[in-house]
């Protein structure tokens, strides 16, 4: 199995990392559960962020690993696929990061490395 494709596996569970840190809190535990998307909604600051952090995640996986799998299949999987999922990987960290602490500047910028990366591996792909 490739990096690229480790990668793949990586960023499917990489939005769930930040949802303890969003969550946890005395009313979480006193019902939040009962009805979470009620509770997501009544989050605020940085708890906020990083909820809005972790669906942002779910919104950038599917074309990362289209393109990674797509690479794979079709034989253009290789050194430069690997280097890009991985950068897009530090990209998702970072972003996570700097949401969470309102960075909204440097959120931007990041966000669109990551698009960047995406892009950069269908470029492989088609050339």
């Amino acid at each position: 199995m490739t990096i690229a494709l480790y990668c793949v596996f990586i960023a499917a569970f990489l939005p769930y990392l930040v949802l303890p840190y969003a969550k946890w809190s005395s009313a979480y535990l006193k019902g939040g559960n009962n009805a979470p998307r009620r509770f997501a909604e009544s989050l605020s600051g940085s708890k906020q962020r990083a909820y809005w952090a972790h669906q942002n995640g779910l919104e950038a996986f599917p074309p990362f690993a289209a393109v990674v799998i797509i690479a794979t299949v079709v034989g253009r999987g290789g050194t430069a696929i690997d280097a890009l999922a991985v950068a897009f990987i530090v990209t998702r960290v970072i972003y996570t990061l700097v949401y969470i602490a309102d960075w909204a500047t440097l959120r931007s910028t990041v966000w669109f490395a990551g698009l960047g990366c995406v892009l950069a591996m269908i470029g492989v792909i088609v050339v």
